[in-house]
């Protein structure tokens, strides 16, 4: 990222004229940083009207030309018809598929992103869930926390050794890759699954997740949500997987056929789950709160306070190349 370094890390001067961008809702990183955004940008927020969003679109933002959005904020082909001005969606993380891309592509609207920044803490996090939910860390804690420990210390049961295992990386991407090696190194073997064979990989490759499945004793899952892998983790998946299987999801919620994970819990059918996304965050299957082979997250893979700054600083100057006509830092392509 050579050219992040060139980007100015201070305000517009005083009297300079701020572009303006538009907040339909705030994410967890425009919160973090609001007063740096504000400095730089006049900032429309929709979240803060009690106008209808469609009402304020059409009232306020019509000259809008650079939207920030995430995961709970989509930008639809609908709502791009509410914004005749729109040449630029940035998005506070890495995934799009909450941008209607092909509406962007047909509007020759820009779409960019965080690029690498959150695939590092990302990949400590699902080793986080990977050792927790293999060692009972969070079970163990709950089980001081009740006081049980001096009533039935010999009740907590054992968990499973890490090094040895199988681990079946579904996406060898940015973070996949991470977290094959970061597991390498603490002695588990591994295999992955992707769209295709990577040269120069050393790990076996199995063209589809039910094969890896069957020979792996952990999956975790990295990938990005495309419309045809939703639920490719099915019911099929864990059933190779096996009663000893556990699965690790840092990816989207929605890869994984959530009914069908909370049967295969609930019935024991796999030993256990690690999960930092769900299909309809921030609801998630009531089920699952009960289960004790199952550790929550809520969606916080990549919330570090440096990931965080990163971030800023790279939406930030994705904002400021389009406002100065000037080459995006961390384009997305959009298709054809």
């Amino acid at each position: 990222m050579a050219e992040e370094n060139s980007l100015r890390d201070e305000p517009p001067l005083f009297g300079e004229e701020l572009p303006q961008l538009l907040i339909i809702r705030p994410s967890n990183l425009f919160r973090a940083h609001e007063d740096g955004f504000s400095a730089r940008f006049n900032v429309l927020r929709a979240y803060e009207s009690p106008l209808p969003t469609e009402t304020f679109l059409r009232e306020h933002a019509q000259s809008a030309k650079a939207v920030l959005c995430f995961a709970g904020s989509p930008i639809t082909a609908e709502l791009l018809l509410h914004l005749p001005s729109l040449g630029l969606v940035v998005t506070s993380g890495t995934g799009v598929n909450h941008i209607d891309t092909a509406a962007c592509r047909r509007r020759e609207i820009l779409v960019a992103n965080t690029s690498d920044v959150f695939s590092e803490d990302t990949a400590d996090y699902a080793v986080g869930l990977f050792i927790d939910v293999m060692r009972k860390i969070s079970g163990g804690d709950r089980f001081l926390r009740r006081g049980f420990w001096p009533l039935c210390p010999d009740q907590f049961p054992l968990g499973f050794k890490v090094a040895s295992k199988r681990v079946g990386i579904i996406g060898l991407g940015n973070i996949g890759s991470k977290v094959a090696k970061r597991l390498q190194a603490m002695g588990c073997k591994i295999s992955y699954n992707s769209r295709a064979k990577k040269a120069s990989i050393p790990y076996n490759f199995f063209p589809t997740p039910h094969q890896l499945a069957s020979q792996s004793d952990i999956l975790v899952i990295c990938c990005p949500l495309t419309e045809d892998m939703r639920h490719m983790i099915d019911d099929d998946v864990m059933t190779a997987l096996g009663e000893t299987g556990i699965i690790v999801n840092v990816g989207r919620g929605a890869i994984v056929d959530e009914k069908a994970l909370v049967k295969h819990l609930a019935a024991r059918t796999i030993a256990g789950a690690a999960l930092d996304v769900f299909e309809n965050e921030p609801r998630v299957p009531t089920e699952l709160l009960g289960l004790d082979n199952v550790v929550l997250s809520p969606h916080r893979g990549a919330y570090t306070a440096e990931a965080f700054s990163d971030a800023f600083r790279i939406v930030t100057g994705n904002l400021e190349a389009f406002f100065s006509n000037k080459t995006l830092i961390s384009p997305v392509s959009t298709g054809e």
